[in-house]
């Protein structure tokens, strides 16, 4: 049976979010049944480039697009008027500002393929108004991590720095991603005084660059480890560009820290990307039990001991206790690049409306039987 080909849009970003990585790795990882699109008022060229395409994918949030969210609607219609398919993908939805929830609700509405980056976000759709008017076609896919693995490593200032701090004695604690106030990035800061308190020399990298946003991020950020004692010892590298840069700084990393308002979901592709580092990672355990059930590759790092949970609900001491632990203790080594390659087939077989896991109501999902083992 011939698969379909796909058209996918992305933004003209050189910086890229995560979700704007996936659109982009996507496109590589169809290979020759997609090409890549980027959004723009040019609805002629669009229409140029879906004629010889199948289906649109479209996935939401894209920073980039923040200011002009008028065009995937137009991108949208667009699509449907000419009779194909639409795929959106949906990495988060309470999340995001209700006003940009209204902005794309004339997407959704047109999708005919809907799929969500965890099973959070499947139930929040699932509770709104706007999923009684949307296709039933539903999936929860498994995100892979957000870079492609480098065969070499490049130290830079930024790594030798670490390097020389860490032969002094010091701790380095790490955090892969995006700064903003709803990951809780701040929290790292206070892990950090923690453990200086109790005498351990520590230092932290944050390797990422702040969210602008109408929120003062980077000031109050910085207001707060001054505050903490700790501001000599943060490090922020701010957007780095490629793979090779960043896993040479994630090498000089002791423990990665994350503690998530939500605990941990399957669409944080950043934890997934630091645990490939083969140092260990500290999180806070996901609020639902069933919330990296159909992610294979979350699963197996957390059975072998790469990711270590800790309660939900952990304070600074409980996540210094742990971060503490975990740097002394080794981490059992997996085949990254056959696992990541399994996440990505999983997520294909989804656009192609197989082996996904379809929803049965709101918030509810179930393995249909259609292998949802093995690969997820």
């Amino acid at each position: 049976m011939l698969k379909r080909r796909y058209l996918a849009l992305v933004s003209d970003a050189s910086q890229t979010c995560g979700v704007e990585e996936f659109a982009r790795q996507t496109v590589l990882r169809l290979a020759e049944r997609a090409d890549q699109h980027v959004l723009d008022d040019e609805i002629r060229r669009l229409t140029s480039s879906l004629a010889d395409v199948d289906a649109v994918i479209v996935n939401f949030p894209v920073v980039a697009w923040k200011k002009k969210l008028t065009q995937p609607i137009a991108a949208a219609l667009t699509t449907r008027l000419h009779r194909k398919q639409l795929v959106v993908v949906l990495h988060e939805w309470d999340a995001l500002d209700w006003k940009r929830r209204l902005v794309l609700a004339p997407v959704v509405m047109l999708a005919t393929q809907i799929l969500f980056s965890a099973p959070e976000v499947a139930a929040e759709f699932a509770r709104s108004p706007l999923s009684a008017l949307s296709t039933s076609r539903r999936g929860v896919i498994p995100i892979p991590p957000n870079l492609a693995l480098p065969t070499v490593l490049h130290d830079g200032l930024v790594a030798r720095t670490l390097e020389e701090q860490r032969k002094a004695g010091r701790l380095i604690l790490g955090q892969f991603g995006s700064i903003y106030p709803k990951k809780q990035s701040t929290a790292v800061l206070e892990i950090a005084a923690r453990l200086l308190a109790l005498g351990h020399d520590v230092g932290v990298v944050f390797v990422g660059s702040f969210i602008r946003g109408t929120d003062n991020v980077e000031r109050d950020f910085y207001a707060l480890a001054d505050k903490l004692g700790i501001s000599g010892r943060v490090t922020v590298t701010g957007y780095v560009a490629n793979a090779e840069e960043l896993f040479g700084i994630f090498k000089h990393v002791d423990v990665f820290c994350y503690l998530f308002s939500e605990g941990l979901t399957a669409r944080r592709a950043s934890v997934l990307a630091a645990s490939f580092s083969g140092k260990p990672l500290v999180v806070n355990a996901p609020r639902q039990p069933d919330a990296v059930a159909h992610h294979g590759l979350f699963r197996k790092l957390i059975d072998g001991g790469a990711i270590r949970l800790v309660d939900t609900q952990a304070d600074a001491n409980a996540m210094a206790a742990a971060a503490l632990e975990a740097s002394q203790s080794p981490v059992v080594s997996i085949d990254a690049k056959a696992e990541v390659d399994a996440l990505w087939n999983a997520v294909i077989d989804a656009l192609d409306g197989e082996k996904v896991m379809h929803l049965c109501g709101p918030g509810a999902a179930t393995d249909a039987g259609n292998g949802n083992n093995g690969a997820r």
